[in-house]
């Protein structure tokens, strides 16, 4: 006779609909926070980046305190301005070349606290 005990769960058709850490509902998540809630500290910070790109020069913007839709709505009208490409994903704002000064201006106007970072 065994004495194996097997308690684990083997399957359940509500995958997907609970988190596997609080295993509560996840409408009532406790360690799910939106990301725009808790990062940053109010410092949109601009920098230039090379490194990874193939030699292209891409101006980077992070932590400007909106929603992803927010995010990328901004994204385009800053595109817009510097007449340019780029991205908005995972909170960071991509612009296509250096516009350092001119995203900050643009920035600064819209009521932000504007950083250089980086070298």
């Amino acid at each position: 006779m065994s004495t194996r005990r097997n308690d684990g769960l083997v399957y359940s058709s509500e995958r997907g609909q609970t988190c596997p850490r609080c295993e509560k509902p996840i409408a009532r998540c406790a360690c799910r926070k939106s990301p725009r809630t808790d990062r940053g500290d109010g410092i949109v910070r601009i920098r230039r980046e090379v490194k990874g790109r193939r030699g292209k020069t891409v101006t980077t913007i992070s932590g400007v305190p909106l929603a992803e839709d927010e995010l990328r709505e901004l994204a385009g009208e800053l595109k817009r301005s510097c007449g340019t490409g780029g991205s908005a994903k995972d909170g960071v704002i991509e612009i296509q070349g250096d516009h350092r000064d001119a995203l900050a201006k643009s920035l600064r106007e819209r009521g932000y606290t504007v950083k250089f970072a980086g070298g």
